[in-house]
Formats: C-alpha cells, sequence, structure tokens
C-alpha cells in the first residue's frame, strides 16, 4: 500500500488529488459568482483539509531523512487536524445559516487555537512527551465539541420550528451528523487498533465529501430554481411586452384615428376658405395681401393633404386608382410650365428634355405627385444663378423619369435617411417651411407602381443631386382612353417672395427693432408693420443677426426672434447676446410654434421678456413691442434725470470730484491708424492683431469669415507699406 521509497499512502494520495480538483473546480465556480458566498467557505475548507493531508497523512513523520528535529516534525504531524477543526465552528455557522451559533462562529476556534499553542508549541518542546501532550490537548476541545455540538443541534431545530421547512432540516442535519463524525474521529483514532491513516485520515476526508455532495446538490437545487424562475420570468415577461403591446397598438391606432379625422375635418373649412377666396380675388381683383393669404392658405391645404394620404397609406388604404392609362408626358409639360415662372424669379434656369406620348399605367393625381414634389424640392434647394435639368425618357418596357441639380446636394448617409416621414435635412432653408412628408409619399407611390427610386448625390466630392425614378411603361391598345384627372396649381411653398425686405433707413429719432425669423413671408409682413414706427433690421438666422449688429447703424433697442432656425437658433443666438457686455442690456422676445412649457422656461430663462407662441395677433405684439420699449425708455430717462438732480445738488461721487480733467486726445495708435487712412473695420482687426489674436479668431470675434479678415490684412499692408504683423504693431504704435 506505500510507494517506495516515500512513505506515501496511494489511497491518500487519490484522496489529495481529487480535493485539489475539488479546490480549483469550486474557486473557478466562486469566482464567476462571487455573491454564493457559501461556495467560499467550502473552497476555505478544502484548502484546510489539503494543508491537514499534506501535512499529517500523506507522508509519515517523523522521518530522520528530513533535516529536522523529531519535536518540530511531530508538531507538523499533529497540529494540521486541530487547525482544520479551528474551522468548522465557523464553516457551520454560515453554511448552516443559523443565527444562533454567532458566538461559536466567531469565538470558537479559540477554544481550539490555545490549547493547540499552549501544549504544542510550549509544553511538549519543554517535556518531550508527546503521548502526554495529545492526552491533555484533547480535553479543551473535546469538552468543547459536545458544547458545540449540542448548541448546533438545539440550533438547528428552532430553526425548522420556525421555518417548517423540512428539505432545508434535512440538510442541515446531514451537514450536522458530518461534523458529529468529524469531531469523535480524535476518539476514533484513539481506541481503534486500524492504522491512523484509516481511522483518522480517511475518516474525516469521508465526511468531507459527504459535505462536498451535499453542498453540490444544493448547487444542483439552486440552478434548476433559478432556471425555473428564469423560465417563469421569461414567460411572464413575453405576456406582460405582448399585452402593453397591444395596449400601445391600440393607444396608436386610436390616436392616428383621431388625428385622421381631425384632417378629414380640417379640408373642408380650408375648402371654403380657398373658393371663397378665389371668388373674390376673380371679381375684385387681386391684391399683394390677398395673394399672400392665398399662397399661405394653399400650403396649408397641400400640407393637409399630405398629412392625410400618409396616415391613408400606413393604414393600408387605397389612396390612388392605378387602372387608368396617364400620359406621364403631358404632366410634366404642364407642370414645367408654372414651374419655369418660379424659377426665373429666383434666377434658376431650367431646361427640360420631355418625350412626347410616354403613358404609364397609374392614376395621373400619383404622376402629378411624384412630378410636383421631386421638381420642388430641385427649386428649393438650388441656389440662384443655378440650373435644373429634367428629363423624361423610354428605354423599351422602361420609364426614367429625372430630376438634377446643382444644390446643396445631399450626403450619402442621408440617401435613406430622407424617404423617412418628417425627416427633414438640416440645411439652409431659405426660408422655405417643409414637413418633410413628399418623399416619404413618392416612395410609397413608386413603391405601388412596381418602380424604384435612385439618388446620386455627394456634397463633398461634386454639389447638385440627381434623382431618377424607373417605371414600366405602357403600351395602349385600340379605343384605350387616356385619363387627365390631375391639376396643375400654384405651389404655395415656392410662391413666396424670394428676397426679403431690406432694413429701413436708420432715423436716429426712432427706436431700433431687430427681427429674425426664417420664413421670409413672416419677416417681411413683421417688417412692414413695425417699419412705420420703428428702424427695423431683418435677418434670417442667428449667424445672419450676428452680423447685422455689427453693421446697422445702431444697436436694436429690443429683438423679436424666432426659436426653431437654421445654423444658429434663437436660443443659442440669446446666450451669445447675454454674455456680451455691449448687449446684454437689450430686451427679448421670442416668437415659436413650440408650445411646451420647458421651451418657455428655457426662453425666459435666457432673459426674454415675453414667450408668444404662433399663430399670434399682431397687433398685440406691436402693442408688447410698444410696451417694452416704453418701459426701456422710462428707465433711461429716470436715470438721466436722477443723475442731472444730483449734479445740481453737487452729490457729485468723490472718485468723480477728485478726478482731475484732462484734455482727450487720441493715443499714437490710433493718430497712426488715422495717418495711413484705415477704415474702421481695419482699425479694429489692427488692434485684434496688436492683442496677438490669429486670422480665425479676429473672424470668430467680429462675426466675419477668415477670408475676409486676410483680405483686409492684405490692404493694411499695402497702407502702411509693411509685410508682416510686427511691422505693423511696431510702425502704428511709433
Amino acid at each position: 500500500m506505500l510507494l517506495p521509497p516515500v512513505h506515501v499512502n496511494v489511497v491518500i494520495f487519490v484522496i489529495v488529488m481529487i480535493e485539489f480538483a475539488i479546490f480549483f473546480t469550486q474557486l473557478l465556480s466562486f469566482l464567476a459568482r462571487p455573491y454564493e458566498k457559501n461556495r467560499l467557505w467550502h473552497v476555505v475548507l478544502t484548502g484546510l483539509l489539503i494543508i491537514y493531508n499534506l501535512g499529517e497523512n500523506l507522508l509519515v513523520l517523523p522521518d530522520k531523512n528530513i533535516p529536522l528535529s523529531v519535536i518540530a516534525q511531530n508538531i507538523i504531524y499533529e497540529t494540521p487536524g486541530y487547525f482544520v477543526t479551528m474551522y468548522i465552528p465557523f464553516y457551520c455557522y454560515k453554511t448552516l445559516d443559523l443565527d444562533r451559533l454567532r458566538f461559536h462562529g466567531r469565538y470558537g476556534f479559540l477554544f481550539l487555537l490555545i490549547p493547540t499553542i499552549f501544549f504544542f508549541f510550549i509544553w511538549y518542546p519543554l517535556n518531550g512527551n508527546l503521548e502526554q501532550t495529545m492526552q491533555y490537548a484533547y480535553i479543551i476541545p473535546g469538552c468543547y465539541a459536545f458544547v458545540a455540538l449540542y448548541a448546533t443541534r438545539r440550533a438547528i431545530i428552532l430553526k425548522y420550528r420556525e421555518e417548517k421547512n423540512k428539505t432545508a432540516y434535512r440538510e442541515r442535519m446531514w451537514i450536522y451528523m458530518a461534523v458529529v463524525v468529524w469531531a469523535i474521529s480524535p476518539l476514533i483514532e484513539m481506541f481503534s487498533q486500524q492504522p491512523k491513516w484509516i481511522s483518522g485520515a480517511l475518516f474525516n476526508n469521508f465526511n468531507f465529501l459527504v459535505l462536498y455532495v451535499l453542498l453540490t446538490r444544493q448547487t444542483v437545487k439552486r440552478f434548476l430554481a433559478e432556471y425555473n424562475q428564469l423560465q417563469e420570468s421569461n414567460k411572464t415577461l413575453t405576456e406582460k411586452v405582448k399585452e402593453r403591446t397591444m395596449q400601445l397598438e391600440k393607444a396608436n391606432e386610436q390616436r392616428t384615428n383621431t388625428f385622421v379625422n381631425l384632417v378629414h375635418e380640417t379640408k373642408t373649412p380650408l375648402t371654403l376658405i380657398n373658393n371663397y377666396l378665389e371668388e373674390y380675388i376673380n371679381k375684385y381683383g387681386h391684391r399683394k395681401e390677398l395673394m399672400i393669404v392665398k399662397n399661405s392658405v394653399d400650403k396649408l391645404n397641400k400640407d393637409i393633404s399630405n398629412l392625410f394620404d400618409l396616415e391613408r397609406y400606413n393604414k393600408g388604404f387605397i389612396i390612388y386608382n392605378h387602372d387608368q392609362v396617364a400620359n406621364f408626358s403631358q404632366i410634366l409639360s404642364d407642370n414645367l410650365i408654372l414651374f419655369k415662372i418660379y424659377c426665373r424669379k429666383k434666377n434658376v434656369e431650367l431646361q427640360g428634355a420631355i418625350e412626347e406620348d410616354v403613358l404609364i399605367k397609374a392614376d395621373p393625381g400619383a404622376i402629378n405627385g411624384i412630378v410636383i414634389n421631386l421638381i420642388e424640392n430641385a427649386v428649393k434647394y438650388t441656389s440662384a444663378n443655378g440650373e435644373i435639368n429634367i428629363a423624361l425618357e423610354t428605354d423599351d418596357s422602361k420609364i426614367r423619369f429625372t430630376v438634377k441639380d446643382n444644390g446643396i446636394g445631399i450626403k450619402e448617409e442621408l440617401h435613406d435617411k430622407i424617404f423617412e416621414p418628417y425627416y427633414q435635412i438640416n440645411s439652409q432653408k431659405g426660408g422655405f417651411q417643409g414637413m418633410g412628408l413628399g418623399l416619404p409619399i413618392v416612395k410609397k407611390t413608386v413603391n405601388d407602381l412596381k418602380g424604384w427610386i435612385t439618388i446620386g448625390s455627394n456634397p463633398e466630392k461634386k454639389q447638385g443631386t440627381k434623382i431618377t425614378i424607373s417605371l414600366n411603361r405602357h403600351i395602349t391598345v385600340e379605343n384605350e382612353a387616356t385619363a387627365s384627372d390631375y391639376l396643375v396649381n400654384n405651389y404655395a411653398a415656392l410662391d413666396m417672395e424670394m428676397a426679403i425686405v431690406p432694413d429701413s433707413d436708420y432715423n436716429d429719432k426712432k427706436q431700433t427693432v431687430l427681427i429674425i425669423e426664417d420664413n421670409i413671408a413672416m419677416v417681411n409682413y413683421l417688417s412692414k408693420k413695425l417699419s412705420e414706427k420703428y428702424n427695423v433690421a431683418a435677418a434670417l438666422n442667428g449667424n445672419e443677426a450676428l452680423a447685422k449688429i455689427k453693421s446697422y447703424a445702431a444697436l436694436p433697442d429690443l429683438i423679436v426672434s424666432d426659436v426653431m432656425m437654421d445654423k444658429m437658433d434663437g436660443f443659442k443666438f440669446a446666450k451669445i447676446m447675454s454674455e456680451a457686455p455691449d448687449c446684454r442690456h437689450i430686451p427679448f422676445i421670442f416668437l415659436s410654434a413650440k408650445a411646451a412649457s420647458r421651451d418657455r422656461f428655457q426662453g425666459l430663462k435666457l432673459g426674454a421678456v415675453d414667450f408668444i407662441q404662433k399663430p399670434f395677433n399682431t397687433e398685440e405684439l406691436i402693442l408688447k413691442i410698444g410696451a417694452v420699449l416704453e418701459n426701456a425708455a422710462k428707465q433711461k430717462r429716470m436715470l438721466f434725470d436722477n443723475a442731472l438732480r444730483n449734479m445740481k445738488r453737487g452729490n457729485i461721487p468723490e472718485v468723480i470730484q477728485a478726478a482731475p480733467v484732462a484734455q482727450v486726445t487720441p493715443n499714437r495708435f490710433e493718430q497712426n491708424c488715422s495717418t495711413y487712412q484705415l477704415t474702421i473695420r481695419e482699425i479694429a482687426i489692427s488692434k485684434l492683431i496688436r492683442e496677438g489674436f490669429s486670422y480665425k479668431q479676429i473672424a470668430e470675434t467680429l462675426f466675419i469669415a477668415e477670408k475676409t479678415v486676410q483680405k483686409h490684412v492684405q490692404n493694411i499692408f499695402e497702407k502702411v507699406e509693411i509685410s508682416n504683423k510686427v511691422q505693423l504693431i511696431n510702425k502704428l504704435e511709433a
């Protein structure tokens, strides 16, 4: 049974190898699930048992071949079992979940540690009698063992009475019986005639394996419980998600139905307004104001129709009757006549290459909608002096309708995005307002006709956009009629004025109002209304407004600003103004379609005196503007009158009284700027150069382009006859 030449017992060796495997398996399991503390306590127990087997059972000591004294070898051989046993009270306290064993779990080890240290490390080295030492060393731990086992048994019974859990009670009793056997193992070893590795070591290791089996059983049960709980949770969650989804779908359907009904009801009064307005214009002639109203009603009617059509598409309703034959060429030609008028207003060249008698099996209203939406977008986003090319051609059984422009273009990552409802490309609107519904409707219509759309546009490489729609061509049969149920209409979004009303001439007897609004029709309307009483400057966004403040003859006394604008919105502009020392006193009035409380709070938090929601009453706005400006004027007069009274009474601040009256003379820098005939802008740039500003920083400070700064600097260098910044500073400060 022994493996020569080392005294290693085969059975104990195998057990130690198994315990090593258990130790590392449990350790890895604990690291994966660190919240399972019972596994940690078992890992510690396994490690201590391995040390016990290595010290007491694996090798037979004392051995004369080992360079240690007999006393030292006996201590190593006999004490590991005590150190393993010291851990047992704490192990039971933690794994059995018995609060009544708190004292034994915390202090029980002392009843084994103190006798072990005294008898083996102090008494035994003094008297050298191992047998006597072992007899005395067993007395205190043996007595404590009976007390601890009784307390454990009592705690288990009381716990069962509280929980009434027979399964947990049986598991605790199994662990308890293993501990009992462990506790009486010294007596078994003392009175047994079997070798020590059988009576003590094998017996104790067997008990450990029993504990391991119990722990494994608990782990498997817990895993099964967690799995069942997870399955139940998944089932419950699935049911809840399904139930919630049904609720949301029902609520969404109700909202959609309400929305569709609202849109439908809105179309009736809009139709009446439009018809009566047309009758009035035809009877009494049109004025510019009436045409603005007419175009606004047309635009509103178009947006409402698009909303209605899109919702009907989403609900699966049939909008168009495609069992008709439409003349694509005629529809396109009729629309181009009116589009060319708008393009001439905007100074955009519109060219068309239309193949005659191109027929398609489709509702003519659907084809008309495709034509209008694509060409209208091209006109919107093509700048003055731009070019738009329209082509309609056939290729065997296919029709290709192409709209190509050299406008702002569409980034490649947005090619699919633009067909989503309500999506709008964040670019300069040029005063056009939209809802992002035209292209989604075009896409759905093309899909219904089993065609496809391709987009060719990459502004990073080349400016412009090319949209091509491919559809199936129709060849007529004999006596087949061609439908003409479509209407060539004014395009309200294009018929708005293309230019902003110029700023009013400055009159120093009038107060100044700055209007910031990205809708050209609205800004022109407000400018005309206010210019009768105030100096009016206008801008389409925050960036233009900053430049306007620099260029206009005087700072505005009041700013009326929209919130939602391109390039720089109203909130950001207000924040910049509040941080500018020369402009932070200017009162703000916000005009916005945003109705949420948080938007109103944000505007007022930025210092606005009022936040007016659109639509608003013009007379009310004019009265509010007058009240704000009148209050500002009263405050100025009051400050001036108070200062004048104080001067008459002699109540002049000491600092002012003590200040000597000095003649104000321009400094050398300003004199030299005047000598070299620098303009006001060139002087400002020269001062910033003297302060160490870069061209980019100068551009940001003065709200101008960096190229403009470079051009001004070149003019300054020519006037002063120098070639770099250092020479400029030296010459102007000389």
